[in-house]
């Protein structure tokens, strides 16, 4: 547990400081299915879609997942994997959405943000 609590502490540590191409591009595309709440964060780390996916929203959420998926396996150490760098990361992009925006939560539903602390993992950090 010890050991799994420092690798969490370490990935925490390097995933607060990622810039990822897909977390700061901020695209109209991306910000209005953000708002509408077709797309949310998840504890993975990606992005997931909320409700009915159309060829269009698929592609986009793919092509972060993609550029998020490079970004983890770029960051993971030795001490860490990509799996545990995206929990730690999804971790704090749950953390950082904002009121009115969708997460899921770690029972699998999705919620809405709001002025509160977003329902997270009890292993985040």
């Amino acid at each position: 547990m010890r050991n799994l609590l420092l690798t969490f502490g370490l990935a925490t540590t390097l995933a607060a400081g990622l810039t990822l191409p897909a977390f700061a591009q901020r695209d109209p595309a991306y910000q209005s299915a953000r708002q509408q709440g077709l797309v949310g964060e998840q504890p993975d780390g990606y992005l997931g879609i909320v409700g009915t996916a159309t060829p269009e929203l698929t592609a986009m959420v793919n092509n972060i997942n993609i550029q998020r998926k490079r970004q983890y396996t770029q960051q993971a150490s030795a001490s860490s994997t990509v799996e545990q760098m995206a929990f730690v990361t999804g971790c704090n992009l749950i953390s950082r959405t904002a009121a009115g925006e969708k997460y899921r939560a770690p029972d699998g539903r999705w919620l809405t943000r709001g002025n509160d602390a977003p329902v997270r993992d009890p292993r985040c950090l």
